[in-house]
Parts: C-alpha cells; sequence; structure tokens
C-alpha cells in the first residue's frame, strides 16, 4: 500500500490538480506529500505515516479521499482498498482463491467455440487449458511444457510474441496491469512470477515498477500472424466464479475476412493438436 501510494503521487503534478507550481525548485516529479495530504483533508503527519509504512490501517473515508486526490481509476481504486486490507490483516474484500482443476464442461465450452481461439486461464495468467485455435494464435506457446505455458511469460520471453501482436507495447501494458490485480487473489503466486519475470525482462520490471492496475475486459487485439496474416480481433473475458479462474475468448462475426482467418487457423490448430498427440 505504501509503495503504490508513494508511486501514484509522484505521477500527478500540481497543474493536474489544479494547485500552482508554488516557491522552489521540486526534488522530485508529481505532487509533494503535503500537497497530496491537503488534497485528501488529512494531516500531513498522518498521510506520512500511511506512506512510510507505520501506519496500516487508515479508514476507508481515508481511502477514498486520496483515491480521489490521486485521480485513481475504479480499478486502482479497488486495488488500493484490497492492499489497505492486507496490510491491516483484515478479511480481504476478495479472498484469495487456490488454484482449481479446469471442470470438463469448460473444456467443453472450449470446444464448442471453435474456431475462436479461447483459452481458461489463471489469475496469473497461466493457460490452464485451450482449444487448438488458441495455442495456433500463439505460434511456440504449444513448444513450452504446459506448466510453463503463460500469456505474461509469452508476451515477454518468446520471440515470436513481438512479431504476432502487432501492438505489443499495449498488450504488454495490459498484462502487467492486470497482474497487479492478482497480489491479492494470488500473492504467493503473483510474488513467484514478478521474480522471474523481473529478472529475465527489464521491460516488464520497469512497467511492474509504474503500479498501473486495470483489470482485463473486453476489447480488440491486432494480430500479424505467420500462418494466416494480419487480422484484428475483438476479445471477451468471462469471469469464473469461484475458480479463481476467467476464460478469454477471441472472436470475428460471421462472413468476414477475420472469420475466415479463424477457419484457416484451425487448420494451423489441428496440426498443433496432431503434433501434441504423437509427442
Amino acid at each position: 500500500m505504501a509503495e503504490f501510494l508513494r508511486i501514484r503521487r509522484g505521477r500527478i503534478g500540481p497543474a493536474d490538480v489544479g494547485l500552482p507550481l508554488g516557491p522552489g525548485l521540486r526534488r522530485a516529479p508529481g505532487l509533494r506529500r503535503e500537497e497530496l495530504a491537503a488534497l485528501a483533508g488529512v494531516s500531513m503527519d498522518y498521510y506520512t505515516r500511511i506512506e512510510q509504512g507505520r501506519e496500516t490501517a487508515p479508514s476507508d473515508a481515508v481511502l477514498n479521499a486520496l483515491a480521489r486526490a490521486l485521480r485513481l481509476t475504479d480499478d486502482e481504486h479497488a486495488h488500493l482498498l484490497a492492499l489497505a486490507d492486507r496490510a491491516a490483516g483484515r478479511t480481504p474484500r476478495r479472498r484469495p482463491v487456490d488454484p482449481q482443476p479446469v471442470r470438463p464442461g469448460l473444456r467443453l465450452l472450449l470446444e464448442s467455440l471453435r474456431p475462436g481461439p479461447a483459452y481458461v486461464l489463471s489469475d496469473v495468467n497461466d493457460v490452464l487449458a485451450a482449444n487448438p485455435e488458441g495455442l495456433a494464435l500463439m505460434p511456440g506457446l504449444d513448444d513450452w511444457p504446459p506448466a510453463q505455458r503463460n500469456t505474461i511469460r509469452y508476451t515477454f520471453l518468446h520471440p515470436a510474441a513481438r512479431t504476432v501482436f502487432a501492438d505489443w507495447d499495449r498488450v504488454a501494458g495490459n498484462c502487467v496491469a492486470h497482474l497487479h490485480t492478482a497480489e491479492v487473489t494470488a500473492p504467493e503466486r503473483t510474488a513467484a512470477l514478478v521474480t522471474e519475470m523481473c529478472e529475465a525482462s527489464s521491460e516488464f520490471a520497469a512497467l511492474w515498477r509504474r503500479h498501473d492496475v486495470r483489470v482485463k475486459r473486453g476489447g480488440r487485439t491486432a494480430f500479424r500472424h505467420p500462418a494466416i496474416g494480419p487480422l484484428t480481433l475483438a476479445n471477451e473475458v468471462l469471469g469464473l466464479v469461484g475458480d479463481g479462474q476467467r476464460m478469454l475468448v477471441y472472436q470475428a462475426a460471421p462472413g468476414t475476412a477475420e472469420h475466415d482467418a479463424l477457419l484457416l487457423l484451425t487448420m494451423a490448430g489441428e496440426q498443433v493438436e496432431s503434433r501434441a498427440r504423437s509427442s
């Protein structure tokens, strides 16, 4: 919580909140502690104790005021409240969920969504299950052992990812921002993955230190696929209640060029499936 507040304070300047720059040189970008405390309506001493980790149980009223002063989004605000619960040792609003096996019904659903690429992901983006098109959409993912398959690991560490994702910077930023939401629901697994990724990728480490927080929702993703060419697919993210899992589905409207491309992807997916059966 203290680190999150400190980083976010450094990313919002006086002009962003209608304050004058004031006298004297600023040693660091962003609001000063006294400025943020004044905007939130708390004493500077109290806010300083929060940011230094000496006050671990601020009230929701104080946290809400800080969120407003820092111009946090709804996702970031919820994340701050969750971090505060953990810092205070309170029962978290979003309780950690132990990893669960993928239910047979979900595997059947993956098949029924074909030719749309679809995955069941853990809260830290482990690929728990995928249909053939899902594996084919990310070339080389199937070369990794199942336990290593993770969309964040793929995005930053697989050499094909920077070609496959046409807007790699946006995809990378979004997946790191979403991983921050798992700090509360899966703290140990998140910490292990973050440690691994920070050691392996300086780009991941820099994005992680920004403390951007966004829950992954539906959108559109552009691909440059080696087998089916360039295409942009809509995607939806479906939360699976109680399992600590979610389903990511890419889709295209029937009759479009993108849907025809997915039919070609099915052929590539069948090759992936055939290799998996023979190995």
